[in-house]
């Protein structure tokens, strides 16, 4: 591999692990807050790029306009989900029935794809969608360095949430000790709730982001499960900064064996990474001390 090939496959895994830290921001969430497993976080991750899809169809502006009215859409329906859904489940089996549960509805949001927009393949294609720029020799789409610009804002506006204001400390109290959070008079459930929206919203950003530069199919959720699981998992369940640590490392890894590999075999690297996780370290190897909990 030429010093330059190097430098180029370094600066995509750099722009993919973003974008991959913004798709599985939301299955921390879940699980830290409620020990949800939302099987169903990444049909709501593709629903979101259709809509995108279709709003660009439908007015011919930019789909990352969309986000006004699909990320309040997806955090009321997070809400709702929360409430109405997972909070009838009972907590001793809360995990395993959550995985029925998600699964159920990422069957229903795939045949409402199904229905609605057929299975045909569809593809947003914007003024800048075929444009590069130029970086120290590397050939850069400009459609990755918007989708990882929204993933670092996004992220970094979640971040500004959960550590600056006092529903994040009431959100990371709940992550960290429910019990505890409700004896100095946080309302765990009301929290759970919140953060629930707050996870689903991070799906609107993220399908939109996905969308800029994918071609997209109703099935194609069942792509994103595997890595996803695999991030959050080596991340550490529940910790956030971990998710964000591992979805760098492996998107960085997977482009490095992309150009020895091809795109099929350097998929691989999710699944080696949760076994030997699984194995070595199943508490994650950056969360740490919440995952141990659980």
């Amino acid at each position: 591999m030429s010093g330059s090939l190097l430098f180029q496959s370094l600066v995509l895994g750099v722009l993919l692990g973003g974008l991959y830290a913004l798709l599985a921001a939301g299955l921390t969430l879940y699980f830290g807050v409620m020990r949800v497993v939302m099987i169903a976080h990444s049909a709501f991750l593709i629903l979101a790029a259709y809509l995108a899809w279709y709003f660009n169809k439908e007015t011919g502006l930019d789909p990352l306009l969309s986000l006004v009215v699909t990320v309040p859409l997806f955090f009321v329906a997070g809400v709702v989900m929360q409430r109405l859904l997972i909070t009838r489940l009972r907590p001793a089996t809360l995990t395993m029935m959550s995985v029925l549960l998600t699964f159920a509805i990422a069957l229903f949001i795939e045949g409402m794809l199904g229905f609605v927009f057929t299975g045909t393949q569809r593809r947003i294609n914007l003024s800048y969608s075929g444009s590069d720029i130029e970086f120290f020799g590397a050939q850069i789409a400009v459609v990755k360095l918007v989708a990882f610009a929204l993933a670092a804002v996004s992220l970094g506006l979640l971040y500004v949430l959960l550590k600056k204001s006092r529903f994040g400390q009431a959100l990371r109290a709940t992550i960290q000790h429910p019990q505890a959070a409700q004896l100095v008079g946080v309302r765990t459930d009301r929290v759970a709730g919140l953060g629930f929206g707050i996870g689903l919203a991070t799906a609107a950003v993220g399908g939109t982001a996905l969308s800029l530069d994918a071609t997209i199919y109703p099935s194609l959720h069942w792509h994103w499960v595997g890595p996803l699981m695999a991030i959050i998992v080596v991340g550490g369940l529940g910790s956030i900064p971990g998710t964000a640590i591992a979805a760098m490392v492996l998107g960085i890894g997977q482009s490095l064996l992309q150009v020895e590999l091809g795109t099929t075999w350097a998929q691989t690297l999710f699944y080696i990474a949760l076994f030997v996780t699984l194995m070595v370290r199943p508490q994650g190897f950056f969360g740490g001390r919440l995952a141990q909990r659980f």
